[in-house]
């Protein structure tokens, strides 16, 4: 496949990085770091407002800007590059693809331009398992009559202290695997919700604990036909796991920009550490890894685009995602580990910004699956079609 941006595209990266490099600066991570909501509600209705970046991939029909998954994903490496705190990843990367995805056509018509407008959704799933898949799902249901009542609880959900709609996976008492997994979508205020935030490593994202005690939701909250949910929150995760690594492969051009500039800055015996060989090498590593994270995104965010329309590499879907997400969450981690080293003691200081882009690498490889999860999973599908 030979990939080249659009002018279109290019226009739509490049307005990103000039926006998010005004905006999302040193001092406003770390207000938004202190905040309650985790993120700048004025920050967030400007890119709703100015930049209509909810919108990108949301169709036509519904008010969206009818774009793909490219053009999102070209976003997404701007908000990590520039370590932006919002609700973006949870409201678009997860639950906007769970309503385009999943949803009836009354759902997306009642849901989709509120999300345009501001709004914020995310997608519950994981029961605080270390697996990222179907069989996370702990939180159970029960039909009575026309409604349905849940149980459970779930962790790891991105801004789930403070969405305003939740999409919640949940299975019928007594299934287990795929079978009798169904998605719910409502107000995140409801009756029978309990949300709390989690003390979390990365402070620049914030992820929440919900407990379901008799949630009572009426039958037009179910998306999709139930209890086949199974299929829909796998592709779900799939593209979430491409938005992420997204961001990852932006944070990696960040940190090797930020550790070039400082050791063309810092002197040692007379010259600037910048043309010590040593540097230059693992700044070329760093580099390298960068190229590559780009290169495997980009790929993922073609087949997601044609996943979405249901075309001819859909199903690469689940193993350009773990490519991606593999290899991004290493060479994230990795490079943010050199970056340390290259800045010496003052990497590790406050005031440098390093250890922001320390600890969102840590948490990001995690979330939605670890370098090593997803590199198993390739192995398995791999294995499967050889068998």
């Amino acid at each position: 496949m030979e990939f080249a941006f659009t002018q279109e595209q290019e226009m739509i990266r490049d307005t990103a990085a000039a926006f998010l490099k005004d905006a999302s600066t040193s001092a406003a991570i770390r207000a938004a770091m202190e905040s309650d909501l985790g993120y700048s509600p004025e920050l967030w209705q400007r890119i709703c407002a100015e930049m209509y970046w909810q919108a990108l991939h949301i169709p036509e029909e519904y008010g969206g800007m009818g774009l793909g998954y490219v053009e999102l994903v070209a976003v997404l490496e701007q908000m990590g590059r520039y370590l932006l705190c919002s609700p973006y990843l949870a409201t678009v990367g997860m639950a906007t693809n769970a309503l385009l995805i999943a949803a009836s056509d009354s759902q997306k018509a009642a849901i989709l331009p509120q999300l345009i407008e501001g709004k914020t959704a995310t997608v519950a799933f994981n029961g605080g398992r270390s697996v990222w898949d179907a069989s996370a799902v702990t939180a159970t249901y029960r039909r009575e009559s026309n409604e349905f009542t849940l149980n459970g609880d779930y962790r790891y959900v991105l801004d789930g202290h403070s969405a305003d709609y939740l999409i919640l996976a949940a299975r019928e008492e007594g299934s287990r695997g795929d079978e009798g997994l169904s998605l719910f979508v409502c107000a995140g205020d409801s009756a029978g919700i309990q949300r709390s935030r989690l003390a979390t490593m990365d402070q620049s994202r914030r992820q929440a604990t919900i407990q379901l005690k008799d949630l009572r939701l009426p039958e037009s909250s179910v998306m999709g036909e139930l209890g086949t949910g199974a299929k829909p929150l796998a592709k779900i995760l799939d593209l979430a796991t491409i938005a992420l690594a997204a961001e990852q492969a932006g944070g990696m051009q960040q940190i090797l920009d930020i550790t070039v500039d400082y050791t063309k800055s810092r002197s040692q015996f007379g010259r600037t550490i910048a043309g010590f060989q040593a540097i230059k090498h693992k700044a070329a590593d760093m580099m390298l890894r960068n190229e590559v994270a780009r290169s495997a995104v980009y790929y993922a965010a073609c087949v997601a685009d044609d996943a979405l329309c249901a075309g001819p590499l859909a199903s690469e879907l689940a193993e350009a995602a773990s490519i991606a997400k593999s290899y991004c969450s290493e060479g994230y981690f990795k490079n943010t580990g050199e970056a340390l080293q290259m800045h010496g003691g003052v990497g590790f200081t406050w005031e440098y910004d390093v250890h922001l882009y320390f600890k969102r690498a840590k948490a990001s490889e995690h979330f939605l699956g670890s370098s090593s999860y997803h590199r198993e999973r390739v192995a398995v599908m791999l294995l499967d079609t050889a068998c």
